[in-house]
């Protein structure tokens, strides 16, 4: 469903991702980790077409990124790290705008429309102009922007920022409906928990590189650990903090 082949973007002599390769399933529920700055993000945007790939071919559901940027962003949600909206909307308007984007029949519209902002604990606000919105909340009606048009894929970059931890469940087993139902989500996410609770398979990158990917089981074998726990896999492949030196420091 998603096929990533020798991606490689740069700014200027910077070479944020290297020769990416990636090849995701459908229905696959797929986590992305890697530190701060490792290229995450900005294969996300590749993948949506919101950055030009300098060299190697991104397809998602058959179509080229480059070649069919307007048939891939049929297929695909995708939802950043932050919910840019049009905040002089209200909610309710705010996903009207979508459903027309996706040319959503009226009758269906309105019943999704009315579902989605019940799912995500927004029914009593949807009359209300998106700029009164809390973060949490803006993020869950953009995430409700998505599941709107029901696409083929979710390309999702630290869904649960701003989340209470109730509305953070919700998202959660939502995502696991959506993977049980077919569809295939990418996840970027710095939370181990939501990767060990929710994905099938996972991939760190590290320096733009993938340095490894599999099940966790896979990944624990090549981080050569005794420890099961993601943390630990994670910071013996990217390599854990001396915090002696550290504590030194502060004293």
């Amino acid at each position: 469903m998603i096929k990533i082949d020798g991606v490689t973007k740069k700014y200027g002599s910077f070479t944020a991702v290297d020769n990416l390769n990636l090849d995701i399933k459908k229905g696959e529920i797929f986590g992305f980790l890697g530190p701060n700055g490792a290229g995450k993000t900005t294969t996300l945007k590749m993948m949506s077409g919101l950055l030009k790939i300098n060299t190697g071919k991104i397809t998602i559901g058959g179509h080229d990124i480059t070649a069919n940027p307007i048939e891939v962003k049929k297929i695909i949600g995708f939802i950043p790290d932050r919910p840019y909206i049009y905040e002089k909307l209200t909610g309710k308007e705010f996903l009207d705008f979508i459903a027309g984007i996706y040319h959503l029949e009226y009758d269906k519209k309105e019943s999704k429309i009315k579902n989605l902002l019940q799912l995500f604990e927004l029914d009593k606000w949807g009359d209300e102009l998106i700029e009164s919105y809390s973060l949490g909340m803006k993020q869950k009606i953009v995430m409700a922007g998505n599941i709107l048009h029901d696409p083929d894929v979710y390309i999702v970059d630290e869904p649960m920022v701003g989340l209470d931890p109730k509305s953070a469940k919700i998202v959660k087993e939502i995502f696991i409906d959506l993977g049980k139902s077919g569809k295939t989500l990418f996840i970027s996410t710095h939370s181990l928990e939501i990767v060990e609770s929710l994905c099938d398979t996972i991939g760190i990158i590290m320096n733009g590189k993938i340095i490894a990917k599999g099940t966790i089981k896979e990944v624990k074998e090549m981080a050569k650990t005794e420890k099961s726990g993601l943390e630990d896999i994670f910071l013996s492949l990217t390599g854990s903090p001396d915090l002696t030196n550290v504590l030194e420091h502060i004293k």
